[in-house]
């Protein structure tokens, strides 16, 4: 079994900043990527960044502001929010690509956090 937990959300002014932090927990051979995503109310969840292996990639609207890092003797990934917009409002979700080896067995799991909520608002 799999988890993730997430951290650090809550209210913050416009032009401010706020940080999240996911570790995951369970029996991990390796993690292959960890990536945030968002949805905001009335709208789909959509990817935010995400780190691997190979670096780090970003949505276009907030490459710049937001830095994804991880902390592998942890198992842990951080997204630093930096300027923070209205439009940033959303619950923030944390996404992990594991390989879990039972055995002979390898297995590919993708695993989610619960979600932690960030309202950007004055």
């Amino acid at each position: 079994q799999v988890q993730l937990v997430e951290s650090g959300g809550g209210l913050v002014q416009p032009g401010g900043s706020l940080g999240l932090s996911c570790a995951a927990s369970g029996s991990i051979f390796a993690i292959n990527d960890m990536g945030w995503y968002r949805q905001a109310p009335g709208k789909e969840r959509e990817l935010v960044a995400i780190i691997n292996k190979r670096g780090t990639n970003y949505a276009t609207s907030v490459e710049g502001r937001f830095t994804i890092s991880e902390d592998n003797a942890k198992n842990t990934t951080y997204l630093q929010m930096d300027s923070l917009k209205a439009e940033d409002t959303a619950v923030y979700y944390c996404r992990a690509g594991v390989t879990v080896v039972t055995g002979p067995e390898w297995r590919f799991f993708e695993v989610w956090g619960q979600g932690t909520l960030v309202t950007v608002s004055s």
